[in-house]
């Protein structure tokens, strides 16, 4: 079964930074891209960034180009996501993603405020 989890969220100040942790259990996880995606409130969920298998590609949405990187470590099982520069306008919830089999498994999410 198909288990991801995430930490790493918190209160933090503009322009602070944070990294997110995403731990995958259930499927052979070197095999697969991974994914970040956001929901900020009164919005539609967002891919924010994506990570191939091997981690040699990552693309990244406009709006976290340039502050957030993605980035796994396929002997762990683990996926990250390093947050720089932070504004109020990356307030949300922060989770991971996989599509194994077809299917698309998410994460509950770890929520990230910017408030000072």
């Amino acid at each position: 079964q198909v288990h991801l989890v995430e930490s790493g969220g918190g209160l933090v100040q503009p322009g602070g930074s944070l990294r997110l942790t995403c731990a995958a259990s259930g499927f052979t996880f070197n095999e697969y891209n991974m994914r970040w995606y956001r929901q900020i409130p009164g919005e539609e969920r967002e891919l924010i960034a994506t990570i191939d298998y091997t981690g040699a590609i990552r693309v990244y949405a406009r709006s976290v180009r340039d502050r957030f990187t993605i980035s796994r470590d396929n002997d762990k099982n683990m996926l990250y996501l390093q947050l720089t520069n932070l504004t109020s306008q990356d307030t949300g919830v922060y989770s991971c993603f996989v599509r194994w089999q077809r299917s698309d498994y998410w994460g509950q999410g770890t929520q990230v405020t910017v408030s000072s």
